[in-house]
């Protein structure tokens, strides 16, 4: 017996942003792994210019982060007033007001 499927793919917002993660990492890995292995700088110089790249990485991380914990709570905002209207209606439902 043959299925049929029908409709779009949606992907979900959740593995996106583990997928960026993940892949921004891997970046920050080889990008240093790089520097490292071509850069003609001295010990202390390379170490310097690395943990200044690693300090403006986390910067821009705790930015991002910043904006999607401000997310979050908007939309959890937004659901909580969503069932809050929907508690209200299924009362008024209930008592027999509409």
């Amino acid at each position: 017996m043959e299925h049929e499927r029908t409709g779009e793919y949606k992907a979900s917002d959740r593995s996106t942003v583990g997928t960026a993660i993940t892949f921004l990492l891997i970046g920050l890995g080889v990008g240093a792994l790089t520097a490292l292995l071509f850069a003609p700088k001295s010990g202390k110089q390379m170490r310097r210019a690395l943990r200044r790249k690693y300090e403006d990485t986390v910067d821009a991380v705790s930015e991002r982060a910043e904006e999607w914990v401000d997310r979050g709570s908007e939309m959890a905002n937004t659901a909580r007033e969503k069932v809050t209207a929907a508690k209200e209606k299924v009362a008024s439902f209930r008592s027999g007001t509409k």
